[in-house]
């Protein structure tokens, strides 16, 4: 029997989240349903899968808790920023994703999560119009108040541990700029000036989070831990960071897809993707500025899959267009049209479709618990910067671009990554390869 030399999951876990809007609620209302029995936590890795560990007549197929110590979801305590003041039970059935029988067995609970004032720059969010925020604050007062939370939620509610999850919306695209997002020392003069044109609100919640001792967690694509200046506080400060972008409908579609395309050697010619939803996501998503975030999150996908330079006769200038519209009366019901132009012997043209209904919040909430409970068990093995064996999770996952490392999109590739990662921190030996 394997021994894992992570520290035990002792004590309460706090789970701050940003954003208290449909994924948020769904997210924490999934979770108490499911630890008083009224819900299963469906789609979760953490709570469904098994991993195989040894081989030949050692082999096993064990959950993950048998294998490393995960937080229990009876230790999980929620807390929330959002700029809007409503609390979670309000949120939750303001969202309309769960249906009133799967949100009042926990009201009580979820009317206890009261989200604190938020660090919001309207700017970044047009088409948010909360006034739960802390007003006229610079970026390093926001820093200052977000680091004073997290103490205060720790001390509160007796805490041992606690791991910060931004679930809120996509921020406007910023630019990575090497002067001001290239060094820590770098990023900190920057927000002590309120250089708010290079210093997104999502760095503030991520510094304080690091600066806390707390893994940091970038469920949407913003320019937020994947700079060189967060990578450097990451390592001084001994925690796992991971993103970015909940990888929930289309884009898991696509990592899974297009690996049948390219396995079977089958050339492509163009991927037409496009959604339609209408929660408080699509309605950020409208503004192009929020979009532009969002579009390079999705397109970075396939290039890393079918790649040119590896097989110039399939996959030279193929036409990859990804396009989110806002459609109100969807609300959290996402859908995805994919149509591929493929081409096979002799270079004879063929289609596939693929239309995916899905609920955005649905898929996102295993994701948020996953990505919470490993970044947990990370910190607790001592890992820290990049967390590479999540890109499972993740639509545009995290690498060292400075270092020219492309990152692995490859669904199963990264399910490798995620057992082998899994199998090493239980003691195990990590003995699948990527080929």
């Amino acid at each position: 029997m394997a021994q894992s030399k992570v520290k035990p999951a002792d004590g309460k876990l706090g789970v701050l989240v940003v954003g208290n809007g449909a994924v948020s609620t769904t997210f924490m209302t999934g979770v108490l349903m499911a630890r008083k029995g009224l819900a299963k936590p469906v789609g979760s890795m953490t709570q469904y899968d098994k991993i195989r560990v040894g081989k030949g007549a050692d082999k096993k197929y064990l959950k993950y808790e048998e294998i490393v110590p995960i937080a229990k979801l009876d230790d999980i305590v929620f807390g929330t920023w959002d700029v809007y003041p409503e609390n979670a039970f309000q949120s939750a059935m303001n969202a309309e994703v769960l249906k009133e029988k799967d949100i009042l067995p926990v009201k009580e609970e979820l009317e206890a999560i009261v989200p604190m004032k938020a660090a919001f720059d309207h700017d970044y969010a047009k088409r948010l119009d909360g006034d739960n925020y802390m007003k006229g604050a610079t970026r390093w007062e926001m820093v200052e108040n977000l680091r004073k939370d997290i103490r205060d939620f720790k001390a509160k509610h007796g805490l041992d541990r606690v791991v910060v999850l931004w679930a809120a919306s996509t921020e406007v695209y910023v630019p990575v700029d090497e002067k001001i997002h290239g060094t820590l020392e770098a990023l900190e003069a920057a927000m002590k000036a309120d250089d708010r044109e290079h210093i997104a609100p999502s760095m503030c919640y991520a510094y304080a989070a690091l600066t806390e001792g707390a893994p940091f967690i970038m469920g949407a694509p913003n320019t937020t831990v994947d700079i060189p200046a967060m990578w450097e506080l990451s390592e001084k400060t001994g925690m796992p960071i991971s993103g970015k972008d909940f990888k929930t409908g289309q884009t898991l579609v696509k990592s899974g897809f297009a690996p049948i395309i390219g396995t079977r050697c089958l050339g492509l010619n163009g991927w037409f993707s496009t959604n339609i939803l209408g929660n408080r996501d699509g309605l950020v998503l409208d503004e192009p500025a929020n979009f532009r975030t969002k579009e390079v999150s999705k397109l970075s996908t396939l290039e890393s899959i079918l790649v040119p330079e590896e097989q110039p006769d399939l996959y030279t200038d193929y036409y990859h267009k990804v396009r989110i519209n806002y459609y109100p009366p969807r609300n959290d019901n996402k859908e995805g049209w994919d149509n591929i132009d493929i081409f096979g012997w002799m270079g004879y043209p063929m289609q596939i479709k693929i239309n995916f209904l899905c609920r955005d919040s649905i898929l996102a909430a295993p994701l948020c618990l996953d990505l919470v409970l490993l970044s947990d068990l990370a910190a607790r093995d001592g890992r820290y910067g990049i967390q590479r064996f999540l890109s499972f999770f993740l639509k545009s996952p995290m690498h060292d671009y400075t270092k020219g490392e492309v990152p692995v999109n490859h669904l199963f590739q990264q399910y490798v990554m995620l057992k082998n990662a899994i199998r090493e921190m239980g003691g195990y030996e990590a003995d699948e390869e990527i080929d």
